[in-house]
């Protein structure tokens, strides 16, 4: 399922629920399954401690970077397309969005995302 973020200060983050429900339990969110639930928020008194845990997390994920980019013309270099998403890259927008909203002291919604 395909859910969006909501802050009133900072633009709307799209995410399939798979890959934010890892990101959203280092926020220190706990939920009863193995699925996100449709709606939820993160209050602004949950802000510092969510962003903290995101942070953490981020620290423990370091990324590798396999495939340098080089200047010689490699035919066997993987495209980018290919290449695995990371945790620090996936998490980087919501946190940013998390960290605004502490700024302004204001929660985070997720719901469903609209169809097109």
């Amino acid at each position: 399922m395909l859910i969006v973020f909501h802050s009133k200060s900072s633009a709307e983050v799209l995410m399939f629920s798979q890959h934010a429900l890892p990101i959203l339990r280092a926020a220190g969110k706990k939920f009863d399954n193995d699925e996100l639930p449709q709606r939820g928020v993160i209050t602004k008194a949950q802000l510092p401690e969510a962003v903290a845990g995101i942070e953490r997390a981020m620290a423990i994920t370091k990324e590798t970077d396999e495939n340098p980019d080089t200047d010689d013309d490699n035919d066997d270099k993987v495209h980018p397309i290919n290449e695995p998403v990371s945790f620090r890259r996936r998490a980087y927008p919501l946190l940013a969005m998390l960290r605004l909203a502490n700024e302004k002291q204001e929660d985070v919604l997720w719901e469903p995302a609209p169809v097109w």
